[in-house]
């Protein structure tokens, strides 16, 4: 099988002609200028691994989705609404010469920019009718070959979606009326009516994210990510490196040589601050009564990239080994869950590569854990079968191949889980039986995907089905697991069926002995709810939180600010007043609570208020202040067109600001009368037609333009009017001319009088003003 890169031993990326990858030779320039801050002997590498506060670092999109399977919008946490990070700072740090995990969408691997991956989409079929006798529904046959070209159009339509192609992604579209009249006419479920009551010693878990400790202050989780052009930047030196990284004062110098290890450091640094807040998410969640918990797989970041791919010993082993050991003391059991796109049954050798690096970095991550026996073993890695490729029994062929070749160490830890798109229970527990593999039932994905013609929708018939499931785990002496997620209330057909309620309202039938991976959005507030609706352990552990106040946080205290000096005053008085200060001195002092130990920060505090109300995730952090604009005018005042007061400075302004342009305008109309008289008579007096109006101001109109504008308006009438007059007097004697029409010919003093009229009565207007 390919092996992944060594930390020490990276693969270089493909050229850039900027980048040099000899070591930086610094001695021979002259020291940075000493500064004040220089004293911190900051590390170069030493930047926030905060998401908040660090624009290369990012939050992996996966952690925050009900599942693997599940990539829609809906399915993740509104992180704009919670979080307040600089937009155009991470703008600054996007680079298009380069691949980008943000741009390639949601991806639940280290694999999210492999660009020889599959999506499992596929052209879509048909509806399926139903059976009219049995009242039983038919699932979705395997699909046929498909034509390349209708291949090529579905990819390149799939292709402008800004998420990553994934099954449930088909959710967000809109149900056509076949879709609509046969899911209508699908037979109910038929449920079980056995409530796993007493719980007993099942586990509950959640899946990669703590959103209550995510959102705290610092944030605590292990699914801290970046871009792959983050790194390539950071294998250049800063500007200063004697000061700390900042996002635009003190950034990599790209004009200086690049180290591939300097931009490893870079990785690594992300990649234990995510391990070490894995011991922090343990002991909260033991607090809490949970002791179940999957891992994020892009806890490190690009470690299965072709690429940029890297082993995790020996700088991740200490620290894995150290949340190993918080594990194995509290008895929490920790699992993993590659990425859609890791396939064993696809045809293609790229993605089976990509695959195989991708499992050999699961199984190093769980096997760096150090557990004890049985947690080890319960350390398992679940996977999807994936695509059926146009034939189902080929697909199968080509996964027992591929699983031959794997390592022993994946084999152990190898598990299947049925899915929602093409292989239900019945296809696969054959396959497990076969393999040694264990099967893992997911609730959700068994009632969309079933085999009608052997079980009906429901939990009740694949309880027959229990004890060979359940002997596919006991061969291996491994702690079986299964999956339980619900759809959203308004979903119809199967394609909608298939997003994930933010949580659940029941329990399985699960048996005795089992775990539960509960897979929704609200992450550890589902497995809280379920706790408080059926009195399971742990529910009167926590509490309610007080919207946008935590008591589990060291925040800074502000300080009241100073009085202003009062005037001098008389000598006894002066006294009495320094007295009465004295005296005030501690009341005036701010309250100061007591500090938080950095072991209780973020776990709730005395009262455990670590639960919110379902739809209130904005209780986790406060409303950002938003100064919306005043609609109403205060009594005898004006508002603008922006909402904002008026105030005499803005009148005043207004008003100079007409007048000038006023005075403009009729500078302007002076100069055009001053080169009409110099060219002689206008083309519309030689021809008899009608003059053009005059032009108006460019600009809107304020009172004293109106003025100005009535004014001219007049002084044009009897300007006009004396034209008519000056005409009629010049012709007396003369010769009959027509008096009104375009064709009338003027004489020579008329054409004199329509030229000298109007600039005298100009003048004679400028002098009244």
């Amino acid at each position: 099988m390919p092996k992944r890169k060594s930390s020490a031993a990276l693969a270089q990326p493909f050229p850039l002609p900027e980048i040099s990858l000899q070591a930086p030779v610094i001695e021979n320039r002259p020291p940075p200028q000493k500064r004040r801050a220089s004293a911190r002997n900051v590390s170069q590498t030493k930047a926030s691994t905060n998401p908040d506060k660090n624009a290369n670092v990012l939050d992996a999109p996966e952690a925050f989705r009900a599942s693997p399977d599940a990539d829609t919008k809906d399915e993740r946490m509104d992180l704009g609404a919670l979080m307040d990070v600089d937009s155009e700072v991470k703008d600054k740090d996007k680079d298009d010469s380069v691949p980008s995990l943000v741009t390639n969408g949601d991806s639940d691997s280290p694999l999210s920019e492999m660009s020889e991956m599959e999506s499992p989409i596929r052209p879509k079929a048909p509806p399926v009718k139903a059976a009219k006798k049995g009242g039983k529904a038919k699932s979705a046959p395997a699909r046929p070959d498909t034509e390349p070209a209708a291949l090529a159009k579905d990819k390149k339509e799939a292709s402008k979606e800004s998420q990553f192609l994934d099954p449930e992604a088909d959710g967000e579209e809109e149900a056509d009326e076949e879709e609509i009249k046969e899911a209508l006419s699908r037979p109910p479920p038929v449920n079980s009516d056995y409530l796993p009551l007493p719980w007993g010693g099942r586990r509950l878990g959640y899946a990669c994210l703590n959103t209550y400790l995510r959102f705290s202050t610092p944030p605590v989780f292990s699914s801290r990510t970046c871009r792959i052009a983050s790194i390539l930047e950071n294998r250049h030196p800063l500007r200063d490196p004697n000061e700390p990284p900042h996002a635009t004062k003190n950034r990599p110098d790209r004009e200086q040589p690049a180290s591939t290890r300097r931009g490893q450091e870079f990785v690594e640094q992300l990649c234990l601050a995510n391990v070490r807040d894995i011991s922090k998410m343990l002991r909260w969640n033991d607090r809490y009564g949970i002791k179940f918990m999957r891992l994020s797989s892009e806890m490190f970041p690009f470690a299965s990239h072709e690429e940029y791919g890297y082993k995790l010993a020996p700088f991740a082993s200490e620290a894995l080994a150290e949340a190993g050991k918080v594990a194995a003391g509290l008895g929490h059991r920790l699992t993993t869950h590659p990425g859609q796109f890791t396939q064993l049954g696809s045809p293609r050798k790229p993605v089976i590569d990509n695959a195989l690096r991708d499992l050999d970095y699961h199984a190093e991550l769980l096997s760096l854990l150090k557990l004890p026996p049985q947690q080890d073993r319960d350390a398992v890695m679940i996977l999807h079968l994936g695509g059926v490729f146009g034939d189902k029994a080929a697909t199968l062929d080509r996964f027992r191949h591929n699983y031959a070749a794997l390592p022993q160490a994946v084999k152990d830890r190898l598990v299947l889980e049925n899915d929602d798109v093409s292989w239900s229970v019945h296809e696969l527990l054959p396959l497990c039986e076969d393999l040694n593999i264990p099967l893992v039932l997911d609730y959700h994905h068994h009632n969309i995907i079933f085999d009608a013609a052997q079980i009906r929708e429901g939990t009740r018939d694949i309880m027959d089905l229990y004890p060979r499931i359940l002997a596919t785990w006991k061969r291996k002496n491994i702690t079986p697991k299964m999956h339980y997620s619900e759809p959203c209330p308004d979903a119809i057909t199967g394609r909608q069926r298939r997003k994930h309620s933010p949580r659940v309202i029941t329990l399985p039938p699960v048996p005795e002995g089992v775990d539960l991976m509960i897979e929704a959005k609200d992450k550890e507030q589902a497995v809280f709810e379920l706790m408080r609706t059926f009195k399971l352990p742990g529910y009167h552990l926590f509490n309610d939180i007080i919207p946008h106040v935590r008591k589990d946080e060291n925040r800074p205290v502000k300080t009241p600010k100073k009085p202003k000096t009062p005037k001098k005053k008389p000598a006894a008085a002066k006294m009495e007043d320094d007295d009465d200060e004295e005296g005030n001195e501690a009341e005036a002092l701010p309250d100061v609570p007591t500090p938080v130990a950095e072991d209780e920060i973020g776990m709730g505090g005395p009262d455990g208020r670590v639960y919110w109300p379902p739809g209130q995730e904005h209780w986790l952090r406060p409303v950002k202040r938003v100064v919306a604009p005043k609609s109403k005018a205060p009594p005898g005042k004006e508002l603008d067109e922006k909402g904002r007061i008026i105030t005499p400075a803005m009148k005043r302004k207004t008003a100079a600001a007409a007048a000038e342009e006023e005075s403009k305008a009729e500078a302007g109309a002076e100069a055009d009368a001053d080169a009409g008289a110099e060219e002689g008579p206008s083309a519309a007096a030689k021809t008899g037609q009608d003059a053009p109006p005059p032009s108006k101001p460019a600009r809107g109109k304020g009172k004293a333009a109106k003025e100005a504008e009535a004014e001219g308006e007049r002084l044009a009438k009897e300007v006009e009017a004396e034209v008519d007059a000056a005409a009629g007097a010049g012709t007396k004697g003369k010769g009959k001319v027509k008096a009104k029409g375009r064709g009338k010919v003027k004489t020579e003093e008329e054409e004199k009088a329509v030229d000298d009229v109007p600039e005298a009565k100009r003048r004679r207007s400028r002098g009244k003003k």
